[in-house]
């Protein structure tokens, strides 16, 4: 069986992938060693299905690993047997600026530079936009995220955590206006982002893609292209449990 290894670490259980199977970019199946970051980077450069196994024993390491490395040799065993499923996660989020698309796993980002920036959001489509909101929305920015971001910075500042992967949602940062609560929104609906006044920085997944101006503007939608797991029988950790762990390690002992 051919995989495709993405890792953070020089782990000593890549010795024990190299002697199980053969490495590829062009693998069955992409293992991403490490913590979300090694997720992140694995959705970017690969396609397929993917098993993120979260390093060491750091319980808030990797969210959406269902195991950990001293479970190595369960997870070799039951690829080389098939005795694993492959489940979609969610669409990445799609980012349209200037013509290209840009697609996030964890978040896309407008943020301000030096002080604040306003912007006006719309419901797109091919031959006309509508205001969601009729006022200019002035703060920090604006976060796009789905379901895999959702627990990342978008949970920090404030927004829903996403169980659907037919939805995408904006969470203001620190902005100003009567309405501050997120948008969440469905699959068929874009999504368009303008800038009324000084400038920010469009990003995804900590990326820069430019610095945007007044009267600049991006779109965001769900994508076509999906982001998919690979889950063992029985070894799949539940939302609560995965909450539950992370919770758990940030917790000061002793008190």
């Amino acid at each position: 069986m051919r995989v495709k290894i993405v890792a953070t670490g020089d782990f000593p259980e890549i010795g024990k992938l190299r002697k199980a199977f053969e490495f590829s970019d062009r693998g069955k199946v992409c293992i991403a060693l490490g913590g979300d970051g090694a997720f992140v980077k694995a959705a970017r450069e690969f396609d397929g299905p993917i098993l993120p196994i979260r390093s060491g024993r750091a319980l808030s390491s990797g969210f959406y690993a269902d195991i950990s490395l001293d479970e190595i040799d369960t997870a070799i065993e039951r690829l080389q047997s098939g005795r694993y499923s492959v489940e979609k996660l969610e669409n990445k989020v799609e980012i349209r600026y200037n013509g290209k698309g840009y697609y996030a796993v964890n978040e896309a980002t407008l943020k301000n530079i030096d002080r604040e920036v306003n912007f006006k959001i719309y419901e797109a489509s091919r031959s006309a936009r509508t205001e969601i909101y009729p006022y200019v929305m002035g703060g920090d920015g604006v976060l796009i995220t789905g379901v895999t971001g959702s627990t990342a910075y978008n949970k920090s500042a404030g927004g829903p955590i996403i169980l659907s992967p037919s939805v995408f949602c904006l969470t203001f940062l620190n902005v100003d206006g009567p309405y501050k609560n997120p948008i969440v929104v469905d699959a068929g609906k874009v999504i368009r982002i303008q800038l009324v006044k000084y400038n920010g920085i469009l990003d995804y997944d900590g990326v820069r893609i430019a610095k945007l101006g007044p009267g600049d503007s991006f779109d965001v939608r769900l994508s076509k292209r999906e982001l998919k797991i690979v889950r063992f029988p029985g070894l799949k950790e539940s939302v609560a449990a995965k909450l539950d762990r992370i919770i758990t390690s940030k917790m000061v002992k002793g008190f």
